[in-house]
């Protein structure tokens, strides 16, 4: 593949592309050299060969080139879209309260229906979605500055207390003021259990895993969670743990593992595509960069399997770099590859 101008590398652009992946519009545009057009990557038109494309970073670029617009997928369109997102995302960033579906649609000049679909396949998730997520890492800031939780909730934009409860329970995993206090008056139960791939630490709060690594101890919590009450695991913890254990003895899905995890926005979404990756299977940091809403964030990609907290369970194992090498690891390139041997993929 030739690149000209591209804000994408190649192996994101065409991991894109491949799949159709609307995100990645606006962001690259493809074009097709046997048939003198260009799309964007959403175009749901067959795919070329790959030595027939050639990349382009803006629709200018690619007419200054020779090529036509798509009629199918009318690639021009893609900026006006884009710009109506941006205007929506500024006005819940400015708002104090969450703005209406009718507001947000009516700063993107659109129809409220129009809107909520070219929102969500934008950015993966609703206009309310979106905005409770700004407004609850508003609060998590505020959290750590302001003096009392009652002004953090307003100065984050909450119009009462219950609704930053009732919004905090699912972000958060634990009530407002003992995350703000490290962790103070949660209770952690833990454990070390042996495996054939080292000592692997095993906690969780009430609702779930919320630290799974090897190497690590309860001094490891003791740094995350400085004020919480760290507990050696009961009889009903150790089922649990047999549960971790069976993942790096013979991998397998386990999707009823809870969890009590928390990250941005972007390494949540890219925690829950590593989870939707079968045992067997692996992705590149390009793929999963797409399938997490961001074709360009690659790097980022790598940054949030580094921040995952629960390894194996949310198998960042299962990621490898574009031309097919292990790439990093956490726990070590050798745990790496014998994960992936376990579950039937060659080196």
């Amino acid at each position: 593949m030739r690149t000209s101008d591209s804000h994408l590398s190649d192996a994101a652009a065409w991991a894109a592309f491949e799949a159709r992946d609307r995100a990645a519009d606006g962001h690259v545009v493809i074009g097709v050299l046997t048939t003198g057009i260009y799309c964007r990557p959403s175009c749901p038109a067959r795919r070329p060969k790959r030595e027939n494309v050639r990349l382009f970073g803006t629709t200018e670029a690619a007419r200054a080139a020779g090529l036509r617009p798509c009629l199918r997928c009318r690639p021009d369109a893609v900026a006006p879209d884009a710009d109506a997102v941006a205007r929506a995302i500024a006005l819940i960033d400015a708002s104090e309260t969450l703005p209406t579906l009718a507001a947000l649609a009516g700063a993107a000049g659109l129809s409220p229906h129009h809107f909520h679909r070219l929102f969500k396949r934008a950015t993966g998730v609703t206009p309310a979605a979106f905005a409770r997520s700004r407004r609850a890492r508003r609060a998590e800031h505020a959290l750590g500055a302001a003096g009392t939780v009652t002004e953090a909730i307003f100065e984050a934009g909450y119009d009462s207390a219950s609704r930053f409860y009732a919004d905090s329970g699912d972000r958060l995993g634990m009530t407002p003021s003992v995350w703000r206090d490290g962790g103070r008056g949660a209770r952690i139960s833990w454990a070390v259990a042996p495996t054939s791939l080292g000592p692997l630490l095993v906690a969780a709060t009430a609702r779930g895993l919320c630290r799974v690594g090897f190497d690590e101890d309860a001094g490891t919590l003791r740094h995350l969670f400085p004020n919480a009450e760290l507990t050696p695991g009961n009889a009903d913890f150790a089922a649990l743990v047999a549960r971790v254990v069976a993942q790096v003895e013979t991998p397998g899905p386990d999707p009823r593992l809870p969890l009590d995890v928390r990250g941005t926005a972007f390494q949540e979404a890219v925690w829950r595509e590593l989870r939707a990756i079968p045992p067997g299977e692996t992705r590149s940091y390009a793929a999963l960069a797409a399938a997490a809403g961001n074709p360009n964030a690659v790097r980022a990609v790598g940054s949030a399997c580094g921040a995952n907290p629960v390894a194996v369970v949310i198998p960042c194992h299962r990621v490898r770099r574009s031309d097919g090498s292990l790439g990093g690891y956490a726990y070590g390139p050798e745990r790496k590859r014998v994960l992936l041997a376990r579950e039937g993929v060659a080196d």
